[in-house]
């Protein structure tokens, strides 16, 4: 009976019951999808990342600001409209000395006010026009850099996409190296309980066995380390992440194939050169400035104002005054402190100058490393596939040749290790191929999506 009366009231629960069982489903389900762990490619974490990096954001939030330089510079060109009151309370005493020697004293209560109404507009400033000239450049400056640190997100991505799965790839391979170390430690010890092996044989063995483990530990953790550092970027939980389709993989040289126009295409597309040369502008804007400093001033001004008992010598008198007219201002003697910003701004347009070109000098450094690495890259992965295969019929002839007791445990082991070696160079080749193209493309200013694009066709759908 206890047992049908609890089924029964568990299968009919009240209405708050059921309110309540309704809130902790969705509670449970809000949860799971907020910390679900998502399967991606290198184009979503791409997505996510350009929505959810933090360093992209703070990017995007400077420019804005930069881009407000503008209408503030702007801003200054038009009438400046000023309007004041104000209303007092005066307690006076006023005290006379006579001839005879006495002291008069009156003793006044009354209130005063003030209300005015003044319009300045600016005819003649130099140094309005160089500050609107400069906001133009620095908001230049502040797109192109905008533009720089998404390009480098491309790079920043891809690194850390294909550091992570070298770290699954190198795992794996250590997984398998580890597996092969175990089944020659069970061999020899059999070998040496059956009389045909020596201790030397297992001793070896269990030496590769044990550095593989220990390798293994600081491959979990750079494992560990890589994802999250993409974690950091895309800001969700990763679940699998598309691997690399050796069959889809095709290392080709960059096209164009001459290094000169992949130079040429970065000068003209960089936007770290576009931001440099907006650095420029600004810095000779800075020139304009300082020399309006020499330079005389005109203004238009009118104004209306009204005032009440305004002095104790006005008690209960209103004024009442309009003014309009011009008002010129000419600088005279400053003590050279205009000269030294003039001296000082020509310097830094020479600094910003010579940044430029030494940064142009070192983007073809960096372009020459990138497009060698692919050309070379090609030239490597097909040399490291052939040593692939090499290593693999290698390892097989010596376990063929340990077991007609020509080669020994230990040539085995070394075998096996080259492989292991050998495939882990291979895989390390790709990715840097992949990366160098990331890299030269973003270089020469290429579209982002295309980039990201080309390198995502060579991974696998990634599973759930």
């Amino acid at each position: 009976m206890f047992g049908t009366a609890w089924r029964m009231s568990m299968a009919l629960p009240g209405r708050a019951d059921r309110r309540r069982m309704s809130r902790a489903c969705v509670g449970m389900v809000a949860y799971l999808c907020a910390n679900a762990a998502l399967a991606l490619d290198l184009r979503q974490a791409y997505e996510a990342a350009v929505e959810r990096d933090a360093n992209i954001r703070a990017s995007r939030a400077g420019a804005q600001a930069e881009r407000e330089r503008l209408p503030q510079a702007q801003a200054q060109r038009l009438p400046n409209v000023s309007f004041n009151a104000g209303r007092n309370y005066n307690d006076l005493t006023a005290t006379t000395n006579t001839i005879l020697g006495n002291s008069v004293s009156q003793h006044h209560n009354y209130y005063s006010s003030n209300v005015g109404l003044s319009v300045r507009q600016p005819i003649y400033r130099p140094y309005i026009s160089a500050l609107v000239d400069q906001a133009e450049a620095q908001v230049e400056s502040a797109n192109a850099s905008l533009e720089k640190d998404e390009q480098s997100l491309v790079v920043r991505v891809g690194e850390a996409y294909f550091d992570a799965l070298l770290a699954r790839d190198q795992l794996r391979l250590i997984a398998a190296q580890k597996t092969n170390y175990e089944t020659q430690v069970m061999a020899a010890r059999k070998s040496f309980a059956g009389g045909t092996g020596t201790r030397t044989d297992i001793d070896e063995a269990q030496s590769r066995l044990d550095m593989t483990r220990a390798q293994e530990l600081e491959v979990l953790q750079n494992l560990d380390f890589t994802r999250r550092r993409l974690e950091a970027m895309v800001a969700i939980p990763l679940g699998n992440l598309a691997t690399l389709d050796i069959q889809r993989f095709r290392a080709e040289p960059p096209a164009p194939t001459s290094m000169d126009e992949w130079q040429t295409m970065a000068e003209a597309a960089s936007p770290e050169l576009r931001a440099l040369r907006a650095q420029i502008e600004v810095a000779r804007a800075e020139i304009d400035k300082a020399k309006a400093g020499h330079k005389p001033t005109l203004d238009a001004v009118a104004q209306w104002s009204r005032t009440n008992s305004d002095s104790v010598t006005a008690i209960n008198t209103r004024y009442d005054q309009k003014l309009i007219g011009l008002q010129l201002s000419v600088p005279l003697y400053s003590g050279g402190y205009v000269s030294s910003q003039v001296r000082q701004a020509v310097a830094s347009h020479e600094r910003a100058r010579e940044g430029l070109e030494a940064t142009r000098l070192d983007l073809g450094v960096r372009v020459h490393k990138e497009f060698r690495g692919m050309t070379e890259g090609v030239a490597r992965i097909a040399a490291l596939e052939q040593a692939v295969r090499s290593a693999e019929a290698a390892l097989t002839s010596s376990r063929m040749s340990q077991a007609a007791g020509v080669r020994t445990t230990l040539d085995v082991l070394n075998a096996e290790q080259q492989l292991t070696l050998t495939r882990r160079d291979l895989a390390q080749a790709r990715y840097l191929y992949l990366l160098s193209r990331l890299r030269l493309q973003s270089l020469a200013g290429m579209d982002r999506l295309v980039s990201i694009g080309q390198a995502n066709t060579a991974l696998t759908t990634p599973s759930p």
